[in-house]
């Protein structure tokens, strides 16, 4: 095995996730100046916008097929369950080759896992190494995103979810309705907001924190958000450009989605130290 390719399969799957859910919930000050700027058509638009960002926490998880452009290439899917009811996890599938994966197995798709804090990789039993008799290879998101930056993706309100990250809409600087649309066969208003660097709140030790890998990558000094809204207050689409990053989550099912549980620790091959040992969380 190549260890060189860890730092691939860890950074497209990081990207993913964190590009997609980039914004915390914390900021009180910049929401103060923003009610004070406010219009009554921003008023509106804020409202919806909270409504639709209740639902989602309230729902607690959905079905997502997710797409990411890190400008280097070949856009990333990621199809899936995301869950944030009890702090965030997700299960996803992914073509193997389009994350230089396709060394440790010979399926079309790998499936991945992020549990309490750590990613897991379904992969073919290796045949020495830390993955030798292995189903699953494992990287902690400490290698990721610093072990400040993990504490608050691992956190257990459900931070790093699409809920959270819509919770910083209402610290935008700037919000629009782009008017009706339809989006996957349905009826919406698409919004759009931006937010800038001071509206990170909690997500800046995930983007910013010195033993980040994204700590360089992060690159702009904001973020875009699109949403989709439809029936009953739920997104359909959210779409967020940060930096080189595009992430677009189209949300087919809410609530009722299966657990996501860690692989029984027999199975799992733990990389995370081999990733830090090689400085990947710089780069």
């Amino acid at each position: 095995m190549k260890l060189k390719y860890t730092a691939a399969w860890v950074g497209l799957t990081a990207a993913a996730m964190v590009a997609a859910t980039a914004c915390g919930s914390e900021g009180a000050k910049t929401a103060a100046e923003t009610a004070d700027k406010a219009v009554d058509k921003a008023d509106t638009i804020m409202a919806a916008l909270t409504r639709a960002t209740d639902r989602t926490e309230e729902l607690g998880s959905a079905e997502v097929r997710t797409t990411t452009d890190l400008g280097t290439g070949e856009p990333i899917a990621m199809d899936g369950t995301y869950s944030w009811g009890d702090g965030y996890a997700l299960d996803v599938e992914m073509d193997a080759e389009a994350v230089q994966m396709q060394e440790l197995t010979d399926s079309p798709a790998v499936r991945t896992l992020f549990v309490d804090g750590a990613y897991y990789y379904d992969i073919d039993p290796q045949p020495a190494g830390p993955l030798a008799g292995k189903e699953w290879m494992k990287i902690d998101g400490s290698a990721v995103f610093g072990e400040s930056g993990a504490a608050t993706m691992a956190g257990g309100g459900g931070e790093g979810s699409p809920a959270d990250s819509m919770k910083g809409l209402k610290y935008a600087s700037d919000v629009d309705d782009l008017g009706k649309e339809t989006v996957n066969g349905k009826p919406t208003t698409h919004y759009r907001a931006v937010l800038d660097e001071q509206d990170l709140g909690k997500f800046k030790e995930v983007f910013k924190g010195d033993d980040s890998m994204f700590n360089s990558a992060a690159g702009a000094g904001s973020i875009t958000m699109e949403i989709w809204v439809g029936a009953k207050d739920l997104p359909v689409r959210l779409k967020q450009d940060f930096g080189a990053m595009t992430v677009t989550m189209d949300f087919d099912k809410w609530g009722a989605t299966k657990d996501i549980v860690a692989p029984p620790a027999d199975e799992v091959g733990d990389l995370t130290q081999e990733v830090k040992d090689a400085g990947l969380q710089q780069g």
